[in-house]
């Protein structure tokens, strides 16, 4: 009986093996992800194999390039009317006029004016926001989330998505299949009944996109009427409203749009949407002309593993090393790729004033201590450090020289940055700034400072821990 499972053990082996050269046949921008790939394999026979499976394989950009060959490009048939772009980028600060540029190139939208963006920090005033939106719908409401839980929050927004489907309102409902995945057919019956149009983002149609965990829609996004939009970090469900014993107090943040931002969300849910059901929205109904409802210029980013770039990779390495005197960052996720830990380090070394709010706590301790492992070259170069410790710290937040904000939902993790399905708004508007890093100031009163003194005295085994960890930063 042993030499037949040590043949069996060894056949699994030889398998798993086998997967490396179809790591080191695919296009990679991002090389050590590959090589943290093959350390899995090696180092874990068979398990590794499997996790490569389920988390390691782009099956998502082989459906997108198939349905965009079928069906053609969703964005040449939208209205018109979306693309509500600045006449001229002049009477910018010139930080402001390089990220534009930027963003416009590698992200493909374009900056607009006249938007009022509201920042929203009580997760309890967020869904009010949301509800009351929601009750004042005329024609259309859209949703797109990747954890909707069907505890107490999301049924009551689902009933009231019911009672407004009743009412004769377009509801759209999108979801990722496996953030999700507490849904179950008895929560959509009644929204089904309704009339609410329903689809699931990932889990795929095929067998082999529902093998494939890996890549996931991480965006949070609800529209009504084409007018009013909401984005940020903020999922749906009671633990987001700190009501758990398990997570405690639950810190986010997240925006409130008015204006022509609210048609540049409206055309990324289209475009999910499109991809999800082959369904394209481009009634003319879903894309009002919009009004002015403030003075604040802004741009809607959006990156994926179907895109040719890194957005927000892009966007916060060029941000970082535009900064000239300050850049304060919160992530829930902290495991960043070695440009951006370079980007944060060279900055504080030329003199860039640094702040890091960082999660202590989370769901997933593995991140948490492959996140420590980089604090201490930051610490060297002068970046400030903070670990939020109050309860869990879910906002992705970042804020340059009190001009120039980003706030979304990609955390500053490889997952995010290079494989997840993110949205975010780029701010071009020194008050919002300045709101969103008081915000973070009184967040940093209450957070425990790293030192370089005290960090040195870590036991041995807590930074092995952490270096162990670091090795599979890439693929986390």
């Amino acid at each position: 009986m042993d030499w037949i499972m040590g043949v069996l053990s060894l056949c699994g082996y030889l398998i798993t093996l086998a997967l490396i050269p179809t790591i080191l046949l695919q296009k990679k921008r991002h090389p050590s992800a590959s090589i943290s790939w093959i350390l899995t394999i090696i180092l874990l026979p068979g398990l590794g194999g499997i996790l490569y499976l389920f988390f390691g394989i782009n099956r998502v950009q082989r459906r997108s390039l198939s349905k965009e060959r079928s069906n053609q490009s969703l964005a040449p048939k939208l209205p018109q009317v979306i693309q509500n772009q600045l006449l001229s980028m002049d009477g910018y600060l010139h930080f402001n006029r390089i990220m534009m540029r930027l963003a416009k190139n590698v992200g493909h939208t374009v900056p607009t004016f006249g938007n009022r963006v509201e920042l929203v920090t009580d997760t309890n005033r967020t869904l009010g926001l949301i509800k009351q939106a929601i009750l004042n719908a005329k024609s259309s409401i859209h949703l797109e989330y990747y954890i909707w839980q069907p505890d107490r929050s999301g049924t009551q927004i689902r009933d009231l998505l019911i009672e407004k489907a009743k009412a004769g309102i377009e509801v759209r409902f999108l979801y990722d299949g496996f953030g999700s995945l507490k849904l179950r057919h008895r929560f959509f019956k009644p929204m089904l009944e309704a009339g609410i149009q329903v689809a699931p983002f990932l889990p795929g149609a095929t067998f082999r996109e529902r093998w494939s965990i890996n890549l996931r829609n991480h965006r949070k996004i609800v529209i009504v009427d084409g007018n009013v939009a909401f984005t940020g970090g903020m999922n749906i469900g009671d633990e987001y409203l700190g009501q758990t014993i398990e997570l405690g107090f639950w810190r986010d943040t997240h925006l409130k749009i008015e204006g022509p931002e609210a048609l540049q969300l409206q055309q990324v849910f289209a475009e999910d949407w499109f991809f999800a059901t082959g369904v394209a929205l481009t009634q003319y109904h879903y894309y009002p002309h919009p009004e002015p409802t403030g003075n604040v210029t802004a741009q809607t980013l959006l990156s994926g593993p179907e895109k040719d770039a890194d957005v927000f990779l892009t966007i916060m390495f060029a941000a970082i090393n535009e900064a000239r005197e300050s850049i304060q960052l919160t992530t829930s996720y902290f495991v960043p790729p070695e440009s951006l830990t370079t980007a944060l380090e060279s900055a504080a070394q030329r003199g860039v004033h640094v702040k890091l709010l960082l999660s202590g706590k989370s769901a997933n301790p593995s991140t948490v201590y492959a996140g420590r492992s980089y604090y201490d070259s930051l610490l060297d170069a002068g970046v400030e450090i903070f670990e939020y410790t109050k309860g869990i710290l879910h906002s992705k937040t970042l804020a340059i020289d009190g001009c120039w904000s980003l706030v979304g939902t990609a955390n500053f993790d490889f997952r995010s940055l290079i494989l997840n399905f993110e949205v975010g708004l780029a701010i071009y508007d020194r008050k919002f700034a300045q709101r969103l890093m008081e915000s973070t100031e009184k967040d940093i009163l209450t957070a425990t400072k790293i030192t370089k003194v005290d960090w040195a005295k870590r036991r041995k085994i807590t930074i092995l821990k952490q270096n162990l960890c670091r090795l599979f930063a890439p693929v986390m």
